[in-house]
């Protein structure tokens, strides 16, 4: 088994170290849920929400810059692998928000939330 060198030992403390921070302000903002940022709107859903999705996206990315390797590819690859998946998840987003809004106020006589 290959031995780590000092600096790889190093960045994984750091990633996981900003990995967790960020786990730790999504949970805190999961639990405490401030009113100003769950019971207004902005774009279709809470500004908490979009904390969540923008935390959730770098998470995403930054997992896959370090432990894909993404820093050392090719200019072009690194684009045509972050890019599609931008656009994908935005796509996703928007239909997820759309989808709700509409089963949110469909469903509101029905069900208590």
């Amino acid at each position: 088994m290959a031995h780590a060198h000092g600096s790889n030992v190093k960045r994984i403390w750091m990633v996981f170290g900003l990995l967790s921070v960020v786990t730790i302000i999504e949970v805190y903002l999961g639990i405490v849920k401030p009113e100003i940022l769950h019971l207004t709107s902005f774009l279709g859903t809470s500004p908490l929400n979009w904390i969540f999705i923008i935390l959730t996206l770098f998470k995403a990315y930054y997992i896959t810059w370090t432990f894909m390797h993404m820093e050392g590819e090719k200019k072009w690859f690194r684009r045509a692998a972050i890019w599609t998946a931008v656009f994908l998840v935005c796509y996703l987003v928007t239909l997820f928000l759309i989808e709700g809004g509409y089963l949110h106020s469909t469903l509101a006589p029905l069900v208590k939330w």
